[in-house]
């Protein structure tokens, strides 16, 4: 039987010990002086409580076991009585006096029992009792090694949280071979025993108890020349495999998630979309920890804390449930139908007010690149660059700021677009609007030591890791702090070293949109990252920038409605044929802020730029 589980047809009441508070009175001992000796044996006074508990307050002689010789053998009786302090145990020392000899003192439990078997399961029965009374130091005290028995119960008191406890035998069985030599001559018994232990994840609030049924056993031996029983100490006599080097836990149980669902109850694998197929695995492989109600478990484990496999016990079953996703229906099937229009293509929407994500989509095979992309993001992330230069009061939207054709830094040339050009009274929004890298390149040196990165991640919550509810924080824009030089120009104008997902930027443009940085989230309610708010002013200055991109700059003609505002953005990539294709953009009348990636297609404005304009078009 599988020692872990409960066998109803062995369990006993606290009753069936055997036990009696007094000699039997044998018949005819006339013949026997041994049995003229029981004949004449009789309590002195003793307490109704301890003939039960099995501590002797009166000397009692050792008995006949199945023919085995008696330790000692006797004429009459004188008994002296008196109390120590043993191990922690309140013991009583029986001197048993013969004619003419010195007296021999017996410290111990003493059973009553008519057998072994009996003699095991009485000691057992106490150890038992002090276990669930809570008396460590007394149940400890009935074994042959009380220090080591001692820490093993109270480690498994503080790594249950036990509650209660209960426990009797449910049989006994006499040991005949491999005794120890010390105990050859005696009788060895192993006692099985039935345990009802309540026990609890943690003792605070929100805390999981149930109550764990098992079987466990140990060994009783009698003590040699003393009538006095003991227990052979082992760490598995607490529960079964247990050992010196291992604890019991009580551990949560994670409910599973039976379906990954979006707010409107669709599955998300229903999308065939790459990236959702991989979140609504990752999500039910690993739920949020307020889905559904957990269960409760059992198990060994080792000293760091790891679960010894094959050990775990169920106590309670975790209550399976629906896991609704933030991904708005109508949002995904127009991002879905977006991202067909080129391939390589993906997408992500944002919900600024509240920072949840509405919408994944891919059209690049396997790849989820709305999450996992890694390239520069171009000139949409002059965004970013535009906010520092005005929080640090370098310049103003309306500040003049040239662009010239080329900008040269420690020795490498910066060449705009077609080599084009603005002239010094351009204000910095017109710049801004037409995307002109060297208007951007130009104020390196007033972003170094980290400047700019640092406005990145205090201001747009980037360049540090999220956990958007998979429960694995991943970091989905990355600007180095330790830029300075040629690097930090290109990272002005959004290339070089940084790296952007789609989902970065759309919060980029989702944070410009409601004025503060909101975590995307892909779980109602999940925990998010703050930001520092932008000022007012410095909104304003980039919602007016960015809403010329749409009515005079790179997005122009494109068929953006009036409440719309945007960027484009085209990252050169060495060794690869055509640049890569962003935009990102935001519409406050709908609460909603969209990046697009086009990855190895050409200018944002002529792929990316027309998949977020049909997309806004038709959510």
């Amino acid at each position: 039987m599988d020692p872990w589980t409960p066998d109803p047809a062995e369990n006993r009441s606290w009753a069936d010990t055997g036990y009696e508070s007094k000699n039997s009175a044998h018949p005819d001992n006339s013949a026997d002086p041994e049995a003229e000796y029981d004949t004449a044996y009789e309590w002195r006074n003793p307490p109704p409580s301890d003939t039960e508990r099995g501590w002797q307050d009166a000397p009692r002689p050792a008995r006949r076991h199945r023919g085995r010789r008696r330790p000692w053998k006797f004429i009459t009786l004188v008994t002296t009585v008196s109390v120590v302090l043993v191990v922690g145990v309140t013991a009583t020392i029986v001197s048993v006096i013969a004619p003419g000899k010195k007296s021999h003192p017996v410290v111990g439990f003493v059973p009553t029992g008519a057998s072994p078997e009996q003699d095991g399961e009485q000691i057992t029965t106490a150890f038992l009792r002090a276990w669930g009374a809570g008396s460590l130091g007394l149940a400890a005290g009935y074994t042959d090694s009380p220090q080591a028995a001692g820490a093993a119960l109270a480690a498994y008191r503080e790594g249950l949280h036990l509650g209660t406890l209960s426990g009797s035998p449910t049989g006994a069985t006499e040991l005949t071979e491999r005794a120890p030599p010390e105990t050859a001559s005696t009788p060895r018994v192993k006692v099985a025993f039935a345990v009802n232990a309540l026990v609890a994840t943690s003792a605070g609030t929100g805390t999981i108890s149930g109550t764990w049924s098992y079987h466990s056993s140990l060994v009783a031996y009698q003590k040699p020349d003393s009538p006095a029983w003991s227990i052979a100490w082992a760490p598995d006599a607490l529960a079964p495999n247990l050992t010196a080097t291992t604890h019991l836990a009580a551990v949560p149980v994670a409910p599973k998630a039976t379906s990954v669902v979006d707010s409107s109850g669709n599955s998300l694998t229903s999308y065939q979309d790459p990236g959702l197929n991989t979140i609504a695995g990752l999500l039910k492989a690993s739920p949020p920890k307020d889905l559904g109600q957990p269960g409760l478990a059992v198990e060994i484990q080792s000293a760091d804390g790891t679960p010894v496999k094959g050990t775990r016990a169920a106590i309670t079953t975790p209550v399976d449930a629906t896991l609704a996703t933030t991904i708005n229906a109508k949002a995904e099937q127009a991002a879905r139908s977006v991202v067909a229009e080129h391939p390589q293509s993906s997408i992500v929407a944002i919900q600024p007010s509240t920072g949840q994500i509405l919408a994944i989509a891919n059209n690049a095979g396997y790849n989820d690149f709305a999450l996992t992309a890694a390239v520069a993001p171009g000139s949409t992330g002059k965004i970013i660059s535009a906010a520092a230069l005005i929080i640090q009061g370098v310049l103003t939207a309306s500040t003049p700021v040239a662009c010239p054709a080329v900008y040269t830094v420690q020795g490498i040339s910066y060449h705009n677009d077609k080599d084009e050009s603005e002239p010094a009274s351009t204000p910095f929004s017109y710049d801004f609007a037409q995307s002109c890298n060297n208007a951007f390149s130009q104020w390196w040196q007033q972003e170094s030591n980290g400047r700019l990165a640092s406005v990145a991640k205090e201001y747009f919550g980037l360049n540090q890791p999220w956990d958007i509810g998979l429960g694995k924080p991943a970091t989905y824009y990355n600007q180095p702090a330790s830029a300075s030089g040629s690097e930090l120009a290109q990272n002005m104008f959004g290339q070089g070293h940084i790296t952007a997902s789609p989902l970065a930027m759309a919060s980029v443009a989702a944070t410009v949109a409601d004025g503060t940085f909101k975590q995307p989230i892909l779980l109602p309610g999940a925990s998010q990252i703050a930001a520092t708010p932008l000022p007012a002013s410095v909104d304003s200055q980039l919602k007016t920038m960015m809403r010329d991109v749409v009515t005079e700059g790179t997005a122009a003609g494109l068929g953006f409605g009036p409440t719309v505002y945007a960027k484009t953005g085209t990252a050169d990539v060495d060794n690869q044929g055509q640049p890569n294709s962003w935009f990102v953009a935001f519409d406050p009348a709908q609460d909603i802020a969209v990046a697009c990636l086009v990855l190895n297609a050409g200018y944002g404005a002529q792929f990316a730029a027309p998949e977020v304009q049909h997309f806004l078009s038709s959510y």
